[in-house]
């Protein structure tokens, strides 16, 4: 040893080593703190691994209880992506539009297999065979990556049972319609004919014979009303494009129902609350469905009472309505009112109403019948105001 190095004495010797000591005892407390935390960690890891591996078990599980239920779906289910390719398609779309619609544009495949229907969502899918063309109903959702899903179904069956509800629903109207026809003609022709088989008696008094010649007359009337508003039923009214000012409308109805309103003591109240408006379309068709609620409504009144004809206004329709203060609507009869040769009255044809019904609709509007508390029957008839149409030379720029 040189003679320059520091000797240590026993005190440091002794402090270092204390020193060493405590800086050992320090390391063996990091390390076992170190290994309580790798082994918490490795707990922990393994717990996750754990809860992971089950996820993923599920999802696995799902994953396939998904694909059975896409293989087992009547419908079949397709899956386009964002280019509107078919990425994904089960086995039902697969026989629907062939093996190979896997990768396909979508839009390819419908200009190739599919031709549409008069409903939208519904098409044909033309096929060879026995079975012929099919019938598809095809919906569509929105997929969380910009894709879409069809789904579709065969509703072939459903549409064939349709049509043929709808052609029995036919074949039953126009049997009841039949009954009805036949009753209706065979009332007043035979009570015409007992009337007029009186005339023919020798001994037949003169103011007899006028008597029952009046009333074979009137039946003969009545059966020609029958079947004018047979014709006018079935033909229908068409729709004319001529100007109809409300007031003018009104001024029209008063004038040719005030004179029967007066023989039974009935009077009109007329409200113009119209502001001058107007409405477009056939003046006589329309004027002749108003009468025709008029002539309810008056048939409905008591001498004495009266029959509020009122008409209004707002930027889109013109609503006239009909009130009368007679025995109203019953219950079970409303359901029933514009339905063709039903009727409550003995000298009524059924069609009156039917008929008003089928201008009004023609014109684009709605008619309604309703009961007021007060008693009665009113009749409210919507139809769009002139200025409204878009059709109308007025709207045109």
């Amino acid at each position: 040893m040189s003679q320059n190095s520091p000797r240590l004495s026993a005190q440091d010797l002794e402090q270092a080593f204390s020193l060493f000591n405590e800086t050992s005892l320090q390391l063996a407390g990091a390390y076992q703190d170190l290994q309580a935390q790798v082994a918490r960690l490795t707990q922990e890891l393994a717990v996750a691994n754990s809860e992971l591996r089950r996820q993923l078990e599920e999802k696995d599980a799902l994953s396939r209880r998904l694909a059975r239920l896409l293989e087992a779906l009547p419908g079949g289910v397709l899956v386009l992506d964002p280019a509107g390719r078919v990425a994904e398609a089960n086995p039902v779309a697969k026989a629907l539009f062939g093996e190979t619609v896997a990768g396909r544009a979508w839009e390819a495949v419908m200009a190739d297999r599919l031709q549409g229907t008069e409903t939208p969502s519904e098409y044909v899918l033309a096929e060879a065979g026995a079975d012929g063309a099919r019938r598809l109903n095809i919906g569509d959702a929105a997929w969380d990556d910009g894709g879409t899903v069809l789904l579709v179904q065969d509703i072939t069956e459903s549409h064939r049972l349709s049509e043929q509800l709808e052609r029995h629903q036919r074949l039953s109207s126009m049997g009841q319609m039949a009954a009805s026809l036949a009753h209706q003609l065979r009332t007043p022709l035979a009570t015409a004919l007992l009337y007029t088989a009186n005339l023919a008696k020798p001994q037949l008094f003169d103011a007899d014979r006028i008597r029952f010649a009046e009333k074979a007359l009137d039946r003969l009337r009545h059966l020609e009303r029958l079947i004018q508003d047979m014709l006018l039923f079935v033909r229908g009214e068409s729709v004319g494009e001529e100007p109809i000012s409300i007031p003018s409308l009104l001024s029209e109805l008063a004038q040719t129902i005030e004179p029967q309103m007066s023989q039974r003591f009935v009077t009109l109240d007329l409200e113009d609350q119209s502001d001058g408006a107007a409405i477009v379309g056939a003046r006589k068709a329309i004027v002749g469905a108003l009468l025709n609620i008029l002539e309810n409504a008056l048939q409905a009144s008591a001498p004495g009472a009266s029959v509020r004809l009122r008409a209004r206004a707002d930027p889109v329709h013109v609503t006239l309505s009909i009130l009368d203060t007679g025995c109203g609507i019953a219950p079970e009869h409303r359901a029933r009112l514009f339905e063709p040769f039903f009727t409550t009255r003995a000298d009524g044809t059924g069609l009156g109403l039917a008929i008003v019904r089928g201008v009004i609709s023609a014109h684009g509007g709605e008619v309604e019948a309703l009961s007021p508390a007060g008693g009665g029957a009113e009749f409210v008839i919507r139809l769009p105001r002139f200025e409204a149409r878009a059709d109308s030379p007025r709207s045109s720029p």
